[in-house]
């Protein structure tokens, strides 16, 4: 006859299971943020205590003022205001195309369905550096150097956004597509009715990715972009720590700044980003 466990004794077990599991959790997630600590602490600090041992994590003085006199040097709203239009219409017109490719691969039969998704999947192997050049001359050709068109066109589109999007589709009942068409939805309506509420989790978690990855975007636009009027939040820090190369706390202030843009987006649909990440898994 098999011995049963007590209880308690198996209670005391989850228990202390929960428990290291979150005390686990909980250091992992301090060592993530200790640089973020660390920048905002130096953010408020004399030049002279920038390196002082131990670590000064709350400042006694704080210097607040780091923060008005860092932005008021360069000309920071203006390369807010163009992360925001480059960010923003990106993020709206990737999300769009993904969402129609995406659909369009998990419930339309059609021939070459999959051989036109590996395809795509295939863009992914090839970095911005491999097409930089051939894709600098066609910007140049067209015309779209230091301009909003060439920040933008070049990266609307991309194989990412296309997967989660197919994968998430393909999780969607068939049966709720066929309702529609019964009643007599066509595509576009059947795809803005009752694709597109369904995959809320997925439009909103591909829309945090996108947008993310346009803010921070780095080499593209210090690339193309030659005038002060275009540069975007990350050349303008770029330009800042250039000429105040041993101003530490001005540096930290403005790249804190420019932090909380993406850190707000994050907090304000971290519910949904979860969501869609944990129902958007890889299936064949």
């Amino acid at each position: 006859m098999t011995e049963r466990l007590p209880v308690f004794g198996v209670r005391a077990r989850t228990r202390l299971f929960s428990a290291t599991t979150y005390l686990l959790l909980a250091a992992c997630t301090l060592l993530f943020l200790v640089p973020i600590f660390w920048m905002v602490s130096t953010s408020l600090k004399t030049t002279d205590r920038v390196f002082d041992l131990p670590i000064e994590w709350i400042p006694t003085s704080p210097q607040f003022n780091n923060y008005p006199d860092s932005l008021g040097k360069y000309d920071f709203p203006r390369f807010f205001l163009n992360s925001g239009i480059v960010s923003g219409t990106v993020t709206a017109v990737h999300v769009l195309l993904a969402s129609w490719a995406g659909y369009g691969l998990a419930k339309y039969r059609f021939g070459g369905r999959q051989l036109l998704f590996w395809a795509i999947l295939v863009t992914l192997i090839l970095p911005l550096e491999v097409v930089m050049i051939p894709l600098w001359l066609t910007i140049k050709t067209l015309g779209w150097e230091d301009s909003y068109p060439g920040l933008i066109v070049p990266v609307i589109a991309d194989a990412f956004g296309v997967l989660l999007m197919r994968q998430y589709f393909l999780n969607l009942p068939s049966e709720l597509i066929d309702a529609a068409r019964i009643d007599g939805a066509g595509h576009l309506r059947t795809f803005f009715t009752i694709a597109v509420p369904n995959a809320w989790p997925a439009i909103v978690t591909l829309a945090i990715f996108m947008f993310q990855a346009t803010w921070d975007e780095f080499v593209w636009p210090f690339l193309i972009v030659s005038s002060s009027q275009m540069k975007t939040v990350p050349l303008g820090v770029q330009a800042f720590q250039s000429g105040e190369l041993s101003n530490f706390p001005a540096v930290m202030a403005v790249s804190t700044v420019a932090m909380l843009p993406l850190a707000t987006l994050f907090l304000v649909f971290q519910r949904y980003w979860i969501r869609g990440v944990a129902t958007s898994g890889i299936r064949g």
